[in-house]
C-alpha cells in the first residue's frame, strides 16, 4: 500500500455522510470502498502526520500504519461519536505522537548508552598513582614538623604507640606529648589541606 501525496479528493469535498458510509462498507470487507476512502482521505493522513512526526519518510510510514490500521478497524467506527474524517484523524494523530515518543525514547537509549561508553572504567593504576602522590604529600608535611612533634606523630599515629608509652618512650610528661600531638597534627592539616 502506498499513500497518495498529491492528487484525489479531499475528504471536506465529500458530501456529509459519504465517508461513514464508505467506513461502513470497509468494515464488512468492501475493498472499492476502501480505495475510494483511502483516495479521499490519504492527503490529510499524510499532511497531519508530516506536522507531527517532521520526517518525510517517517511520516509516510506513519501514514501507510494509519491507513491499515483503518482497514483492519473500520469497525470501531461509531458515527455517534463523531465523523469518520474526525476518527481516522484521531487514529492519525495518535499513531504520529506515538512515532515522535518511540523516537524520542530511541534517543534517550542512545544518549546514556554514549554517556555509559564514555564513562571511564575504574582504573587501578590511576588509583595507584593517586595513593602515591598522597604518601609522598604526607611525607612532605611530616618532615615539616619540629623534631619534637614528628617523633610524637610517628610514635603515636604510625607504630601505634598510647601516649603514655610515647611520653616514656621520648622521656617527657604525658600532657607535653598530648601538646606536640595536637601542634603537630594542626600543622599536617594546615600543609595537606584538609578541612580548608
Amino acid at each position: 500500500m502506498r499513500v497518495v501525496r498529491h492528487g484525489g479528493s479531499s475528504p471536506e469535498q465529500h458530501p456529509t455522510g459519504v465517508l461513514e458510509s464508505l467506513l461502513e462498507r470497509v468494515a464488512r470487507g468492501d475493498r472499492q470502498a476502501f480505495e475510494t476512502l483511502y483516495t479521499a482521505v490519504a492527503g490529510s493522513v499524510l499532511g497531519l502526520a508530516r506536522r507531527v512526526v517532521r520526517d518525510p519518510a517517517q511520516s509516510e510510514e506513519v501514514a501507510q500504519e494509519v491507513l491499515i490500521e483503518v482497514w483492519r478497524c473500520a469497525a470501531r467506527f461509531d458515527a455517534r461519536q463523531g465523523s469518520a474524517l474526525a476518527w481516522i484523524m484521531t487514529l492519525a494523530h495518535r499513531r504520529a505522537v506515538d512515532r515522535v515518543r518511540s523516537a524520542q525514547a530511541a534517543a534517550d537509549r542512545e544518549v546514556r548508552a554514549g554517556v555509559r561508553d564514555h564513562t571511564p572504567a575504574f582504573d587501578e593504576v590511576s588509583e595507584q598513582v593517586e595513593r602515591r602522590l598522597e604518601r609522598d604529600q604526607v611525607r612532605r608535611c611530616l618532615h615539616r614538623l619540629t623534631e619534637l612533634q614528628y617523633e610524637s606523630v610517628t610514635l603515636a599515629y604510625y607504630r601505634g604507640y598510647t601516649y603514655q608509652q610515647t611520653a616514656q618512650v621520648l622521656g617527657v610528661a604525658l600532657g607535653t606529648v598530648k601538646t606536640r600531638l595536637r601542634d603537630g597534627l594542626i600543622r599536617l592539616r594546615d600543609c595537606l589541606g584538609v578541612g580548608s
